[in-house]
């Protein structure tokens, strides 16, 4: 499949999932290879605050604040230290997974396939650490004043139900801004200020059907995020229900088990499809830049022509 490639709205959806039948086993397989040690930690990490903040909340000292504060006063130091872990792992997982389908399909385009492996994503990488550190930091400068306008918008959006069904598309447009940005810049062409200013002149070309296609996709994406993660949800209040209807008073003990399971259940569930669905979202978001991209430069059309020269 050519990312380099005209698109219209509709073509925009099409090529995304198109792109994840054809390419989704090599792009999960991969996105897991690098950034798979990063979320086994975050994991365990968030299994053991689930399970410190389930204790509180159905343990023995849930009608003790007293308790409460005095266990946290005499672990206070562990949990300094878990906290500091949690945020430098939780930073360096964000920035590896946010850069990683940008150098992904960087390495698509280049090969036309996806014949590459973990270890050249990972090279690809150690070759853009700089840059994405570069794109980080002007990243923290611009959201600020980008974040102010997107709020003043949002608010007055959400004073009719139309305007509200409009969220997604901000939040799609300050997405898709910086997205294309980091997938220019990694292209090592332009400094980061001229990436940023390209990537809008290139959203701008098809502003409204870029940004109403990836405001759709997050809006789809949390939809089937909170659809299933309620799933388990639902299950355990109808079987407790049932419980009641039926005569039988349930165990405090049983229903505290019960319930930390559900919870670490929603958590397992919640993380991974915050993941897979995250990665479907900037996928579409590269689909969108580089059809867009092709708009202007005619990338492909040009290598077709010298393709006819060579042949010739």
């Amino acid at each position: 499949m050519q990312l380099y490639k005209s698109r219209d709205f509709g073509l925009f959806f099409q090529d995304t999932f198109a792109f994840l039948r054809k390419n989704g086993g090599h792009l999960f397989k991969n996105y897991f290879i690098i950034n798979g040690g990063f979320l086994l930690i975050l994991m365990v990490l968030g299994y053991f605050f689930l399970k410190f903040y389930s204790e509180i909340l159905f343990g023995g000292i849930e009608n003790n604040p007293s308790e409460v504060e005095q266990f946290i006063n005499e672990n206070a130091g562990t949990y300094l230290i878990f906290m500091l872990v949690f945020l430098f792992v939780a930073l360096a997982a964000g920035v590896t997974q946010y850069a990683f389908v940008p150098i992904y399909l960087k390495l698509y385009a280049k090969h036309d396939s996806k014949a590459f492996k973990a270890s050249d994503i990972f090279d690809e990488y150690k070759r853009n650490i700089g840059k994405i550190c570069i794109f980080l930091l002007c990243s923290i400068l611009l959201i600020i004043p980008i974040g102010i306008v997107a709020f003043i918008i949002s608010f007055i959006l959400m004073i009719t139900i139309i305007g509200m069904l409009m969220l997604p598309v901000v939040v799609g447009a300050v997405s898709l801004l910086f997205q294309s940005t980091l997938m220019e810049y990694i292209e090592g062409k332009k400094s980061i200020w001229d990436a940023f200013g390209y990537a809008w002149t290139v959203i701008s070309s098809k502003f409204w059907a870029a940004i109403i296609c990836v405001g759709l996709f997050f809006l789809m994406s949390y939809i089937v995020q909170n659809v299933v993660t309620l799933v388990p949800y639902f299950i355990f209040l109808g079987d407790l229900l049932m419980g009641i209807e039926s005569g039988t008073n349930p165990d405090p003990e049983e229903l505290t088990k019960s319930a930390m399971v559900l919870f670490a259940l929603m958590f397992i569930l919640t993380f991974v499809f915050s993941i897979v669905l995250n990665v479907i979202v900037q996928l579409n978001q590269g689909v969108v830049f580089y059809s867009l991209k092709e708009d202007i430069e005619n990338i492909n059309t040009k290598s077709d022509i010298d393709l006819i020269g060579t042949g010739e």
